[in-house]
């Protein structure tokens, strides 16, 4: 059934004909922006769509989005356009660059940028939007591609009161929590202060899982024990796993939260705020991506936990209890092969 979505037009914009609905606009189908389309889609609200590779929107086609021919075509066929790119120029590529968003935009339209990029370039480019009668919001989300799939993201806003009060509907069809915090500029802000955070959440996990499989523990059972205590949380209940097999399958890239830290460090440089476990999950996650892990999930942290540890014991299948040792033979400076 298509959700309806009564006040959510801005002054003097137009409703599409049959629809009570805005049009929106959706550049950037990677990972995260094709299940987040996807769920716009489900929502019932018309959708045109680019990608700058375009097989990348076969899906939200094959479910009813409109493909255009550019980011300028998206905004002159849309009320309200979301973005969600990998990094600060990929947006600015796409909002000012040859065919981009705002040669498109008419005057009272939104631009809605999911994307994680730097704090003072987003204000910089609501600034030039502003220019051209075109609002923003920034809006960065977390939850990584399951809460993009499922519709559960979280999303750090921010924008002025009118502006985030349109861009409302468009957010609770992607995401479940929304929380405006201040002016254009806030939510990117609080972002960086999100992937500090999970970096801790993240080692700590990392280390304790190589810690205890090293120490003979039943990693399983470890995991068990430790999710009824103070421990327990989002990266120990659905991240362990991936640590204890040494496998990572995509979730979101390690590459990208290296890049989301480097914006947290530069703010923290702006501030004079010392963030030495956020400097450390750097330095790690640079070993990682020099030796070509960065498109796997952010869990791979636990790969340089074990590289930098003695060989981790082979972890004891999870029915049997026994917690013997290793099985398997090993790699110097890596767990079992």
């Amino acid at each position: 059934m298509s959700r309806a979505w009564p006040g959510m037009f801005g002054p003097g914009v137009p409703q599409s004909e049959g629809s009570m609905m805005e049009r929106i606009g959706f550049v950037g189908l990677g990972t995260m922006g094709s299940a987040m389309a996807a769920n716009l889609l489900r929502a019932g609200a018309h959708v045109t769509v680019w990608n700058r590779t375009p097989a990348r929107a076969s899906t939200v086609v094959e479910m009813g989005a409109q493909t255009a021919s550019s980011p300028a075509d998206v905004a002159a066929r849309s009320d309200v356009t979301v973005i969600c790119v990998s990094d600060t120029p990929d947006v600015e590529s796409v909002l000012f660059g040859l065919d981009g968003i705002a040669g498109g935009a008419p005057s009272g339209s939104l631009v809605i940028d999911c994307s994680t990029i730097s704090p003072d370039s987003t204000r910089d480019f609501g600034r030039r939007l502003a220019e051209r009668g075109v609002g923003m919001v920034d809006a960065p989300v977390s939850g990584g591609s399951e809460g993009a799939r499922l519709g559960t993201l979280t999303m750090f806003v921010g924008g002025g009161e009118g502006d985030v009060a349109r861009a409302q509907p468009v957010l609770e069809a992607m995401g479940r929590t929304i929380t405006h915090l201040g002016p254009l500029g806030s939510g990117q802000a609080a972002k960086a202060v999100n992937q500090v955070i999970i970096s801790g959440a993240y080692l700590g996990v990392a280390e304790g899982i190589v810690l205890g499989m090293k120490a003979g523990l039943d990693p399983h059972r470890l995991v068990e024990a430790l999710s009824g205590g103070a421990a327990q949380g989002w990266v120990l209940a659905n991240r362990s796993g991936r640590m204890i097999d040494d496998e990572y399958p995509l979730g979101f890239r390690l590459g990208l939260h290296r890049k989301d830290l480097g914006i947290a460090l530069e703010m923290a440089g702006q501030t004079g705020v010392m963030l030495p476990v956020a400097m450390l999950a750097a330095a790690l996650e640079d070993r990682l991506l020099s030796t070509g892990h960065g498109d796997e999930d952010m869990s791979v942290l636990a790969r340089a936990i074990r590289d930098l540890s003695e060989p981790v014991p082979a972890p004891a299948a999870a029915d049997d209890g026994a917690g013997e040792g290793p099985t398997d033979s090993v790699e110097p400076g890596r767990g079992p092969v």
